[in-house]
């Protein structure tokens, strides 16, 4: 089974006969066969020449790149090998299509928030009372459909996640005071965790596009802009909840990540390496788990559920089939 490399030790990587070898600037070279490789996490320093990327590219293998504070900065995407013209023109009709772009839109978010309510509601049957962000979000929810713009839309996303950023302080153990969304950069220690789990997610689903026939530039939620991916940023919109907020909650409540893990001179800006390499770890973990898909009968992991996302999209748009964001049903 193919899975993801993460490079934190800062060093050189490059080809060795038919595999790829690590040289890390302190420590002992490591080899890995490029067949168990999924996808690259550089989260150091790192050099490398033209035949590394060739060789990898030959494989389909992506690379994601993160700065010192943990920021996503860029992915390398190898050429796409498995093109298709006419769902490519496909794929920019449904934008241009000021009706067709925003039902998808809506579909996007009316998962996405039914996912953050399923998530509340999990909490809130276990003694944590959040039953008044629950009922604002419900009402919330009902205005999803009445939008006639995406900016409207947006507005209501973002009503949405206010409500929901507001019961955190409850649900989550620690004394964190998270009383809003900040990202560019992040003020505080919730903010940093969010924003480094949530780019981890991108990065993920972008691996998961290159697998199928869409082009990840061209979106409906988000507006496609330059230097992003931005059909990741709608589809991360409805796994956020599912396998990047659990995951946070989990940390926090069982103290594997407080404000010992980010380097406080920085306004907990930067994580330390220890906890970037525990998220990532964790991450990989619960991409791992399995539950049993009620269209096909049979065992499928969170992360192969992203890919059979990015397919329904595709049968959308292409007319075969009506398109309904993945909603937690367990």
């Amino acid at each position: 089974m193919k899975q993801s490399f993460y490079i934190y030790n800062s060093g050189d990587i490059k080809r060795k006969d038919n595999t790829l070898q690590f040289c890390p600037n302190e420590g002992a070279k490591r080899d890995i066969p490029i067949e168990r490789i999924s996808d690259i996490y550089v989260m150091s320093e790192m050099t490398f020449n033209t035949t590394f990327l060739n060789y990898i590219s030959q494989y389909g293998i992506p690379i994601h790149f993160f700065n010192y504070y943990n920021f996503y900065t860029g992915s390398y995407y190898p050429r796409e090998s498995l093109l298709a013209g006419q769902l490519l023109v496909n794929q920019v009709e449904v934008y241009k299509n000021g009706e067709k772009r925003l039902e998808i839109a809506q579909k996007f978010i009316d998962a996405a928030s039914f996912n953050i309510y399923r998530n509340l509601r999990y909490y809130n049957g276990r003694g944590k009372d959040v039953s008044q962000w629950m009922e604002e979000i419900e009402g919330l929810r009902r205005q999803i459909t009445k939008t006639n713009t995406i900016n409207e839309l947006m507005g209501v996303e973002g009503n949405i996640r206010q409500q929901y950023y507001a019961a955190w302080n409850v649900i989550v153990n620690q004394e964190i005071d998270f009383k809003k969304r900040v990202m560019h950069p992040p003020d505080n220690m919730i903010n940093s965790l969010i924003s480094y789990v949530n780019s981890l997610i991108y990065a993920k689903i972008l691996s998961e596009v290159y697998h199928t026939q869409l082009n990840p530039t061209i979106s409906y939620l988000h507006e496609p802009g330059v230097r992003r991916y931005s059909l990741c940023l709608d589809v991360s919109e409805i796994f956020k909840p599912l396998i990047g907020d659990r995951l946070i909650f989990s940390l926090l409540n069982r103290n594997q990540i407080t404000e010992e893990s980010f380097t406080k001179e920085l306004n907990f800006l930067h994580l330390k390496k220890d906890a970037s390499k525990l998220i990532a770890r964790e991450l990989e973990n619960s991409l791992k788990k399995t539950i049993k898909h009620k269209e096909l009968g049979r065992q499928v992991s969170y992360q192969y559920l992203i890919r059979l996302e990015l397919y329904k999209l595709i049968k959308h748009i292409i007319g075969e089939k009506e398109y309904e964001g993945f909603k937690i049903w367990w």
